[in-house]
């Protein structure tokens, strides 16, 4: 939760140590390293005491856990698994999963699902190609949405308020031609489907990426990182029909 949005809560209601204890969560998930108390404390603003109790407690909760052999802690995946008991993330696994795996045997290479969350893209399935090699994108995987090809198709099909939202609020930082020409991008995803896009972290892989929509609007985005393989024959482009295709059934179904 941002400071922000503590503090207008807060002008009406306030629970101290919920806030405390959610700001150490969320500040230990975005650490690219697990943190020591004197961190957190000094990250959250609190004595080293008041902060030992309540890491003590999130700890004991499962929400916690300590890096073996070091003093550091990083997050469990208990926040993750209780987000997946939602009932609509719940029905598009169970429905998912089934045509992710088939889509790995048909294409020969890896698929993972994607949600929003905020204004990040994060991955809550994947299925690893059943090929010798591969590119697997591991659960909880996260980046900021209009950096990744899945979270630009999630704001593609985004209805145009929303869009245009998302555009001004994740892209504050691009220039005026930069909004100018992702506008366009999006336009063209949309227009096309899908987006295939050159992946800017692994040399000699493309994202393919298409959205799973429901009542007209995108609840999830389904990806191929694609990797030519001499072992594999299927082309990028019969991979993307094959992706679109389980995309628009699990549409459909939803």
């Amino acid at each position: 939760m941002s400071k922000d949005r503590m503090t207008k809560r807060a002008t009406s209601y306030s629970a101290p140590a919920l806030e405390k204890g959610l700001g150490i969560l969320e500040m230990i998930s975005k650490a690219p390293h697990p943190m020591n108390l004197s961190e957190i404390s000094q990250g959250v603003g609190r004595a080293k005491s008041e902060i030992f109790r309540m890491v003590y407690v999130l700890e004991s909760l499962g929400y916690l856990e300590r890096v073996e052999g070091t003093d550091g802690y990083t997050l469990t995946n208990r926040l993750f698994l209780l987000g997946m008991q939602r009932p609509p993330l719940k029905e598009l696994l169970e429905l998912a999963l089934p045509s992710m795996r088939k889509l790995t045997e048909d294409t020969r290479q890896s698929c993972h699902l994607v949600v929003a969350a905020d204004e990040n893209m994060v991955v809550i399935a994947r299925i690893e190609s059943p090929s010798d090699l591969g590119l697997a994108v591991r659960i909880g995987h996260h980046r900021p949405i209009l950096e990744a090809t899945s979270g630009i198709v999630l704001t593609a099909f985004q209805p145009e308020a929303v869009r245009t939202l998302w555009v001004k609020k994740y892209g504050k930082r691009l220039a005026p031609k930069e909004r100018e020409e992702l506008v366009r991008k999006l336009d063209a995803i949309r227009e096309a489907g899908y987006a295939a896009i050159v992946s800017t972290a692994v040399s000699g892989v493309t994202d393919v990426s298409a959205p799973i929509m429901r009542n007209g609007q995108p609840i999830a985005a389904l990806a191929i990182p694609y990797m030519q393989l001499s072992a594999v024959s299927v082309s990028q482009r019969d991979a993307t029909k094959a992706l679109c295709k389980v995309t628009a059934d699990l549409s459909s179904r939803l």
